[in-house]
């Protein structure tokens, strides 16, 4: 029987993340990202042939420590993130750094280390950008910033390795029911209305097609937004 492709799913303990590892467990063996640990176990009860993956994704010599035997991977799903509201004048530098260890120099180091395990399969970056990564609005400013930036790397990896065979997309949902936003309609001050946004597994589905598509279809860029 052949072997299951194995996908990557950072983030996974929760909302998109974890979306991404149900509508992949069919198809997929799979190793879950995520800082809550009974969240991810409880995920990985769920789903066969799942596996913890508990890495704290801003400390590089762990991660270099947890890939170093993947030497075969299909697909890496980056959904882990951090937004923290404020303007320029009120944002401090320790602000920005933290949203930009973990939304782009742990995806960029990550996927770096993954690189040789990713183009011995021919396989797949997927990475769970933001409307933000489009579009900058007050308030936004380092998360627009990670995001703008995410989605350069997103560019230049995807001509770096189509010789290599290796996919790269970005996925750009709008607001979505998560945790995340929660945190976020807190800090805005606002309500949090799960039925105005778009439902984790509405952004999973395109993040999936977009990994199942055949071999001469190559889905670079998915937008998403609330109907």
């Amino acid at each position: 029987m052949p072997e299951r492709p194995i996908a990557l799913v950072t983030g996974a303990s929760r909302g998109i993340g974890a979306a991404v590892a149900r509508s992949l467990s069919d198809t997929h063996d799979l190793l879950l990202g995520g800082r809550d640990a009974d969240a991810l176990q409880a995920l990985v009860d769920e789903l066969p042939g799942a596996k913890p993956w508990p890495v704290e994704l801003t400390d590089h010599q762990a991660v270099a420590d947890a890939v170093a035997d993947i030497d075969r991977l299909d697909v890496v799903v980056h959904s882990a993130g951090l937004v923290e509201l404020a303007t320029v004048a009120d944002a401090t530098s320790d602000s920005w750094r933290r949203t930009f260890e973990l939304n782009l120099f742990a995806v960029t180091e990550l996927t770096r280390l993954l690189l040789p395990a990713l183009r011995a399969s021919k396989g797949h970056v997927v990475l769970v950008n933001s409307g933000a990564g489009l579009s900058a609005k007050p308030n936004w400013g380092s998360y627009a910033a990670s995001k703008f930036a995410l989605r350069a790397f997103a560019d230049v990896l995807r001509a770096e390795e189509a010789a290599n065979g290796v996919r790269v997309t970005s996925v750009f949902p709008g607001r979505t029911a998560t945790d995340m936003q929660r945190s976020v309609r807190e800090q805005e001050q606002a309500e949090f209305q799960p039925d105005h946004y778009l439902r984790p597994e509405s952004v999973a589905g395109p993040i999936v097609s977009a990994v199942r598509a055949s071999a001469d279809a190559h889905l670079t860029e998915i937008v998403i937004r609330p109907s």
